[in-house]
C-alpha cells in the first residue's frame, strides 16, 4: 500500500519539535555508565535538554553524570564579550574536586561555539595532566541531537580510546544502535539486543546503559570483530570512520527486530556473518520462539474473539528507526494495515532513498510510501488526510500527536520523543520479549478506549 500528499511544504519554522538540539547530545555522555558532561553553555541550556529529552520524555531520570549533575559554565554577556575560556577552566578544576566520574565529556553550546572559544587548548591542559576527559563542538547550529550523538562518540574514540594495532578478537560485536534518551526505551531495548545477541555465542559491548562496562567497554571497542549497526542509518558514520580507523568491517542490519520472525531472521543473519556455531544459534532460537510463542498462543483467544473491537488500520509518526521496525512487525506479525509512515528526526539526505527502499519491501506483497517531515502542523495535517477506513485507527506516535488521534476517534500508543503520559523505567518493545510488552500495550490501549 502506497500513500502520497500534496501538502508537504518547506517552511521558516518547526512546530511541535520531536528532537532536542546538537547540545542533547550531553546524554549520549550520560548514557555511558561512570561518565560526567560538562556544558559550556548558556543559562538554562542544559536543563532543557534535561526536561525535554530525560524528564517529559518517559521520565527517564538523569543518572549518574545527567539531569542536576552536569555542571554547566552558564555563560552570560561577560564570557559572550570576553569569552568563557578561563570560565571553563575553573568549572573543570571545581569538577575534578568534587565529583567522581572515570570520563568527563565537555559538550559546547551555540554561545562557545559563536564567539570561538578554544575549548580545545583548555581541555587538552587537562589531557596532558592525565585527566580522562574529552571535549566535542555541539552548538546548536551543528545539527540536532542526532548529529551530536556521533561527534560524541567520535571526540571519545579519538581523544580517549586512541590507536590501537592489536588482535582483534571475531566473536565480540560493538553495537550501535537506538540513540539513548531520545528513544525513551533505549534502556530496556539495549539490554533486550545484549541478551539475545550473547545468546547466540557473542561478546557484546553495547556501550551504553546498565548492561554497559562505561569506559572499559571503549577501551575495549578497537578489540572487537566488527561492529553492528542496528538502524536505519545512525551509526553508519561511526562504523565507517572505525573502518578506516581500526580496519574494523561492521555490518549493517537497518531493521531492529520486533517479535519472532523478525529476530529470528536477524541473529541467523549475525550468526552467519560472525562465523557462530549454527547449532547453538538454532538452538537459542528454538528456546526464545518456544516462549514466545506459548504466550502468542494464550493471546490469541482474545485476538479471534475480540476482532470486532480491534484496529486494522495504523499509522506511525517518529524517528526512522522505530518507524520502520513497528511497521514491519505490525503488518507481518498482526497484518494491520500500514496507512500513515512519518519520519521525524531530520534524516540526513543521503540516507533517505535508502529507507524509503525500506519500506517498499515491508511483505512480499505489501508496498509503503514515507514521508519526511519535522513539523508537527504538517504532520497533523497528514494524519487528517488519511483515509483509515471505518474502523478507528491506531497511532504509533508521542504526545504531540494526541489531539489528532482524539479528533480521528483514534487509540494512540506513544513511542517516541516526547512520550508525556508513559513513565518508562525498563520497558523493551523489541527483540522477543519487548514484542509481548508492545502487544500488551497496543491492545490495552485499544480496549480500554472503548471501556
Amino acid at each position: 500500500m502506497t500513500t502520497k500528499s500534496n501538502i508537504i511544504e518547506k517552511t521558516n519554522s518547526i512546530s511541535q519539535v520531536r528532537y532536542a538540539c546538537s547540545i542533547g547530545s550531553l546524554y549520549t555522555a550520560a548514557a555511558i555508565p561512570g561518565v560526567i558532561p560538562i556544558t559550556h553553555c548558556g543559562p538554562g541550556c542544559a536543563d532543557k535538554q534535561f526536561m525535554g529529552l530525560a524528564f517529559y520524555n518517559g521520565f527517564q531520570g538523569g543518572g549518574y553524570g545527567g539531569g542536576a549533575v552536569s555542571p554547566s559554565v552558564n555563560a552570560t554577556e561577560k564570557e559572550v564579550v570576553f569569552g568563557g575560556t578561563e570560565r571553563l577552566r575553573e568549572l573543570i578544576k571545581a569538577s575534578l574536586k568534587i565529583m567522581d566520574a572515570d570520563l568527563f565529556v565537555v559538550l559546547t553550546g551555540c554561545i562557545a561555539d559563536l564567539v570561538g572559544d578554544d575549548v580545545p587548548s583548555v581541555v587538552s591542559e587537562f589531557q596532558e595532566q592525565g585527566v580522562n576527559i574529552v571535549y566535542a563542538e555541539t552548538g546548536g547550529f551543528r545539527g540536532n541531537n542526532f548529529t551530536g550523538h556521533e561527534l560524541v562518540t567520535k571526540s571519545i574514540i579519538d581523544q580517549f580510546v586512541g590507536d590501537y594495532n592489536g588482535k582483534k578478537d571475531s566473536h565480540t560485536v560493538n553495537v550501535w544502535s537506538l540513540l539513548p534518551y531520545q528513544n525513551p526505551f533505549w534502556r530496556g531495548d539495549l539490554s533486550e539486543i545484549k541478551r539475545i545477541l550473547e545468546g547466540v555465542g557473542l561478546k557484546v559491548n553495547i556501550l551504553f546503559g546498565h548492561h554497559s562496562k562505561g569506559i572499559e567497554e571503549w577501551k575495549n571497542l578497537p578489540k572487537a570483530g566488527f561492529n553492528l549497526v542496528l538502524s536505519p542509518w545512525l551509526g553508519l558514520r561511526t562504523a565507517q570512520y572505525l573502518e578506516k580507523k581500526y580496519n574494523q568491517p561492521f555490518l549493517h542490519v537497518p531493521v531492529i527486530p520486533v517479535g519472532a520472525k523478525e529476530t529470528s531472521r536477524f541473529l541467523r543473519e549475525i550468526s552467519d556473518y560472525a562465523g557462530l556455531d549454527k547449532e547453538k544459534t538454532e538452538a537459542f532460537i528454538r528456546s526464545e520462539e518456544k516462549e514466545y510463542y506459548y504466550y502468542l498462543e494464550h493471546f490469541a483467544d482474545f485476538y479471534s474473539e475480540y476482532w470486532w473491537g480491534l484496529p486494522a488500520q495504523f499509522a506511525v509518526v517518529g524517528d526512522s528507526a522505530y518507524n520502520l521496525a513497528m511497521t514491519k512487525f505490525l503488518v507481518n506479525q498482526l497484518g494491520l494495515i500500514p496507512s500513515r509512515q512519518i519520519i521525524t528526526e531530520n534524516t540526513p539526505d543521503e540516507y533517505k532513498d535508502f529507507i524509503r527502499e525500506q519500506y517498499k519491501h515491508i511483505a512480499e506483497d505489501v508496498s509503503v510510501g514515507v514521508d519526511f517531515v519535522e513539523d508537527g502542523y504538517i504532520v497533523g495535517k497528514l494524519l487528517e488526510e488519511t483515509d483509515f477506513g471505518h474502523k478507528s485507527p491506531i497511532i504509533f506516535a508521542t504526545t504531540w500527536d494526541r489531539d489528532i488521534a482524539k479528533k480521528l476517534n483514534g487509540h494512540i500508543v506513544e513511542i517516541g520523543f516526547p512520550a508525556s503520559y508513559e513513565v518508562v523505567i525498563s520497558r523493551s518493545y523489541i527483540g522477543y520479549r519487548g514484542a509481548l510488552s508492545l502487544l500488551e500495550k497496543v491492545f490495552t490501549t485499544t480496549i480500554g478506549k472503548s471501556a
